[in-house]
């Protein structure tokens, strides 16, 4: 949390003298959302600026005894459940999940896993409650997705971080008796950028209501949610600068409250049996008390909600990634041509040693995001960003190529392949299911550019009193020495540094890796500074740069987790060099496509791509669409 003044500073930051209204309007709301804590606890963070904090992530963080016990007892439950008791398939073609598996969920408390145990609830910790959600998304996405949106993203967390004592004791006992939440914050004209938003909420004339009029898309759950909480616009801001800012505010609102229209089921290529559709807001009265966190912080509620909600993507991720690499196991050993299983031909085995390398690296992150979230003191909005990154993008990678180890039996229903006697691998229904996760709870392209803004953050707040507009000669003089120095031995250390001989002994043939990551910090933290430089503000318009940027940022986070979390499991059973084998080939990968990015950091066609697409827009391409059938209805 932090102050006007604070949110004054971090927006002067930035040279919104070259934007557009609407675009500088976009920025200072985003910026007045921001958390602008430091980021010391943050080990990918600090990665960014060349300091490799190894303390932060070693050693690999375990849960105790009896917490273990807990998760291992639901997962257990919830997996023998779903297994006797739902078709994932028939949910699939139906396009629903049958009212009884939503009560065997409820009588399971699926729906109050986050829900604090004096509210009824589980009570779980992100860690065992990722455990659950990774079962569960390896069985069925549509399943996995009604109790995420729920409760990551829906009603339960909101109130947990920021809701009143009134509004937790009437709402949150209510999800152990099955009721069902929802997010509203997409509208048909909005996506990421919440300047754009239409929905508005006006305080009635004796101050007691608001009235709620708007359009909400892509509500998941919103068509059978019994309460949701719903972002609209309320009264402006008025900054010390006299200027103007949109306020964006949170509220709870029941299905009961009148005004609320369902008008369209959207219908999706896979994860086909969520709820998910356009709700429009007629008039809907909801007292003022319904206001969480307070009036004009709607977007910072949900940009917090979304650091730990997003967190069940590289859980689901995981889970589908968890269930590939068996199928790859038994169909590599089971499929014979050319009078060998294709797991021992050379083409099938880098299959199967990326997709197991791959969910090695996925398990790694995941849990130890999962362990960050359930820590009060870390700052974990760059590796909950990095974290669903990194998953959505891999998992996609590995079901591709269990697909394409499968051949036609990938592509062909899981039903059809039960109907003529062979094993249902629903592998075609992953592929469907897997797609959204590199869209939803933030696309990779904006991951990228989240990551970019945190990234630059410090240099910012280095370069904050240079930037600073109508000061005397004398103190922009002072500033920009005292920046001066700064950055000389700040700049000295990321080339005068010792990472080049550490080989952490400690961690055997791992040492390898962690020294890579740790020399490569500071060439990536230099490669930033040379771009802040050399487009200053012109570098927000650089996405394809920064995303290479940030991409590297990422793959050094997740070598440094895999890596931790292989000791961790050879410390476990040091007679078992399995992990040691599956972060080494990681690892061996992931610098390979370290090395690639920063090659296309100079080595690129960004300017001719550009004006390409600009003659693409303008009309001047349209010759290449002839001779197809063209439906744009």
């Amino acid at each position: 949390m932090h102050n006007k003044q604070d949110h004054d500073e971090s927006i002067s930051m930035l040279d919104t003298s070259r934007m557009n209204a609407e675009q500088a309007a976009a920025m200072r709301l985003t910026e007045e959302a921001r958390d602008t804590k430091a980021g010391i606890n943050s080990f990918a963070g600090q990665l960014f600026m060349g300091s490799f904090k190894k303390e932060l992530i070693f050693p690999f963080p375990t849960q105790s005894q009896s917490e273990q016990a807990i998760g291992d007892k639901l997962v257990a439950e919830v997996s023998t459940f779903l297994s006797e008791n739902l078709d994932a398939e028939q949910v699939d073609a139906t396009q629903k999940i049958p009212d009884k598996v939503i009560q065997g969920l409820v009588d399971l408390g699926l729906f109050a896993m986050k829900t604090p145990k004096k509210y009824n609830g589980l009570g779980l910790t992100q860690v065992n409650y990722n455990r659950v959600m990774m079962a569960i998304s390896s069985y069925c996405g549509s399943t996995a997705v009604l109790l995420s949106a729920h409760q990551s993203i829906g009603v339960p967390q909101p109130l947990k971080l920021f809701g009143t004592q009134a509004q937790k004791d009437k709402y949150l006992p209510l999800f152990r008796l099955g009721k069902i939440s929802a997010f509203a914050l997409t509208e048909p004209e909005v996506g990421s950028d919440p300047a754009k938003m239409e929905t508005t909420a006006t305080l009635s004339d004796d101050g007691k209501h608001y009235y709620i009029n708007g359009l909400k898309l892509w509500c998941t759950n919103g068509l059978i949610a019994d309460v949701l909480v719903v972002m609209a616009k309320t009264e402006d801001k008025i900054l010390s600068s006299g200027e103007k800012i949109q306020q964006i505010s949170a509220f709870i609102v029941e299905r009961e409250y009148p005004g609320i229209e369902i008008l369209h089921r959207c219908d999706f290529m896979g994860i086909r049996g969520i709820e998910n559709g356009l709700l429009k807001f007629n008039n809907v009265k909801v007292p003022v008390e319904n206001i969480i966190l307070g009036k004009g912080k709607g977007l910072k509620l949900a940009l917090a909600t979304l650091n730990t909600g997003r967190l069940t993507l590289p859980a689901a991720a995981t889970g589908m990634s968890k269930y590939c690499l068996g199928v790859a196991r038994e169909w590599g050993r089971e499929r014979v041509q050319w009078g060998r299983p294709i797991g021992e031909h050379e083409a099938g085995a880098k299959k199967i040693a990326f997709i197991a390398s791959s969910t090695f690296a996925m398990q790694a992150i995941t849990s130890l995001t999962s362990h960050m979230a359930d820590d009060d003191t870390q700052d974990l909005r760059i590796e909950a960003a990095m974290a669903k990154l990194f998953c959505s993008e891999l998992s996609w990678q590995v079901i591709d190529e269990t697909m394409q180890l499968r051949g036609g039996r990938g592509y062909e229903k899981a039903s059809s392949l039960k109907a003529r006697g062979e094993k249902a691998y629903p592998i075609e229904r992953l592929m469907r299911d897997c797609r959204i996760n590199r869209i939803i709870e933030g696309t990779s392209d904006i991951m990228k550019l989240f990551l970019a803004r945190e990234a630059m953050d410090p240099h910012l707040k280095s370069a904050a009193d240079v930037l600073k507009k109508q000061q005397p000669v004398g103190q922009q003089i002072e500033a920009g020495l005292k920046l001066a120095t700064f950055y000389a031995h700040w700049y000295s250390k990321q080339w005068l540094n010792r990472s080049h001989f550490s080989t952490h002994p400690e961690l055997g043939k791992l040492g390898k890796h962690i020294s890579y990551v740790e020399s490569t910090s500071h060439k990536l933290a230099r490669t930033i500074f040379y771009y802040i430089g050399y487009y200053q503000q012109a570098l927000e318009e650089k996405q394809h740069i920064l995303g290479l940027l940030m991409e590297i940022g990422t793959e050094l986070f997740a070598i440094s987790a895999t890596c931790s979390y292989a000791h961790l499991k050879l410390q476990e059973n040091s007679y078992d060099l399995g992990p040691q084998y599956l972060a080494d080939v990681f690892c061996l990968n992931s610098q390979r496509k370290i090395k690639r990015l920063f090659l296309e950091l100079t080595d690129n066609d960004d300017k001719k791509e550009n004006k390409l697409a600009s003659r693409v827009l303008n009309g001047e391409i349209e010759w290449l669409e002839e001779g197809i059938i063209w439906n744009n209805d």
